[in-house]
């Protein structure tokens, strides 16, 4: 059965986890792991009990390792998850976390919990994978940061509109805590699951399951009436409390590669914490770890609404430098009015900002290939789509200071070949003999005792001249097809031979530049 822990090992086996056994400081693993190509396993965290894991899943290779399958394959993986989830199961998880504290003996500074940049407001739990139950909208899972403020009390970064907000919300008009359950060192699939955005109603770890092939294993709290994760590293039992948002926390490091100001959050009771014995810590590294499991949730969204707008995609990058959040290059297999309908659909997407719509001949994943598309397939004043007012996540720096939820300009950009163009136009550059030959083959030593005699060019070019005329009285040929299939003469008899029937009058081009028998002439 697939868990954070044999996840561990499966990255070990793969050369993608590196264990370090030389004492580390908490405050310098955020810097170590930016440095490093690896996750990083620190076994000695100096004045802590727990060792800590970091950068599991800021790589595509790793990713892709959590879930057993190719990468490009993830989204398509959620895809039928969405479409067939497998509810949880409720287990008897008694003694799977031996360790546990509650009350007055409940310490969260003894839990290594880093800070991830350099202006944090404090050490904050960043894979905290958080339920909670409701009795009108069930079960619902979230991950979200939770800034340690007090041995027994956090914030809760739930600022932007979502679903765990709109929960805490109801709870706090009815002037009640929301009980949660924070479940620490979980499968990454569970983590991914939880960061889709799926409506309210629906079950984050019914999609987690379809993922995984299995249900989801949950377990229940002691003190808090929610379920926990059976099989978590860590789990802490706590309650939002009814105090809206008022209390100032951060600033955070966000998934916008960028410092988020100081946010105003509820606070969090921890009321007890449990644990393995042996328990490994996750710290999620920010920001890259946050944005590399976005990518798949979006370009699964990403394929349905344009599946029900009846466009046929062919590839989606939601790419990296829009923060696998904000933009997406979307190759589509073209009918007359596709590119319009992918835009409109694409951006109706979630906080999607900025989409490219280019033609299936395009690599969606080689950002060369697609500005070039751009460059040669764009007229601004009759590709550019812009949408006004739509709404906005508040973590993009480009807005003007709001009080209230935001709203953005989106933009759409068809670069796509334009209809009505001759195709010719866009017909790519390829090399004569590209799938016959291998540079290696000429690299070293030349071999002269091999090398064939070249024939005088001067002599039977009225030969080499009859058989061009016979192979152009069937079809027209470019120059390199000529040469091609005019075999046992070499090049300058070629050319010699054109340069003669092209002295003659006897050949011309076509529109496509093809050679051919010149009109009228024969």
């Amino acid at each position: 059965m697939a868990t954070f822990r044999t996840f561990l090992d499966d990255l070990r086996n793969a050369g993608q986890l590196v264990d370090i056994h030389k004492p580390v400081d908490v405050r310098h693993i955020a810097a170590l792991v930016d440095q490093a190509s690896t996750a990083l396993l620190f076994h000695r965290v100096r004045g802590y009990e727990l060792p800590v894991v970091s950068g599991l899943l800021n790589d595509r290779t790793r990713i892709a390792l959590s879930a057993s399958c190719d990468y490009a394959q993830l989204d398509q993986r959620l895809s039928r998850a969405l479409d067939h989830p497998i509810d949880p199961v409720e287990v008897d998880d008694e003694g799977v976390r031996s360790r546990f504290r509650e009350g007055v003996d409940v310490d969260l500074f003894s839990l290594p919990v880093p800070v991830f940049s350099e202006f944090d407001g404090g050490p904050t739990i960043t894979a905290g994978v958080t339920l909670a139950r409701d009795p009108e909208y069930g079960l619902n899972a979230g991950t979200y940061r939770f800034q340690v403020k007090e041995r027994a009390l956090t914030g809760i970064d739930i600022v932007t509109p979502n679903n765990m907000r709109k929960l805490a919300e109801k709870a706090l008009a009815a002037n009640a805590p929301l009980p949660i359950s924070i479940n620490i060192g979980t499968h990454p699939l569970e983590l991914m699951a939880s960061l889709y955005k799926a409506p309210l109603g629906c079950n984050e770890l019914g999609i987690a399951g379809g993922m995984m092939g299995r249900p989801v294993r949950l377990g229940a709290c002691r003190t808090v009436e929610a379920p926990c994760l059976a099989d978590a590293e860590i789990v802490l039992e706590a309650e939002i409390l009814p105090t809206g948002w008022t209390r100032q926390e951060g600033r955070f490091g966000e998934m916008t590669r960028l410092m988020g100001d100081v946010h105003y959050n509820p606070h969090v009771r921890v009321k007890a914490v449990s644990r393995r014995e042996d328990a490994v810590y996750y710290a999620l590294h920010m920001p890259w770890e946050n944005i590399w499991i976005k990518e798949h949730g979006f370009q699964a969204a990403l394929k349905r609404v344009l599946d029900a707008a009846g466009v046929t995609v062919t590839a989606v990058n939601v790419t990296p430098g829009g923060c696998c959040h904000w933009h997406a290059i979307i190759a589509i297999r073209k009918q007359p009015g596709d590119p319009q309908n992918a835009i409109m659909a694409s951006l109706s997407v979630a906080d999607l900002k900025h989409v490219v719509i280019v033609d299936d001949d395009i690599d969606v994943f080689d950002a060369m290939e697609v500005e070039w598309a751009m460059a040669t397939r764009v007229q601004a004043d009759r590709d550019i789509t812009i949408l006004s007012d739509a709404r906005s996540k508040p973590l993009d720096p480009s807005l003007p200071l709001s009080h209230g939820i935001p709203t953005t300009a989106k933009c759409g950009i068809d670069a796509t070949i334009p209809d009505g163009v001759p195709k010719a136009r866009y017909q790519r550059i390829t090399y004569p003999y590209a799938d016959e030959l291998e540079l290696d083959a000429y690299l070293g030593e030349a071999d002269t005792a091999h090398e064939g005699a070249v024939s005088d060019p001067g002599t039977g070019i009225e030969g080499v001249a009859t058989r061009i005329r016979a192979l152009l009285a069937s079809r027209p040929l470019y120059f390199s097809e000529i040469a091609r299939e005019v075999a046992g003469v070499d090049f300058q008899g070629i050319a010699r031979a054109m340069g003669e029937l092209h002295a003659g009058g006897e050949i011309d081009q076509d529109a496509e530049g093809r050679y051919r028998l010149a009109l009228g002439r024969f």
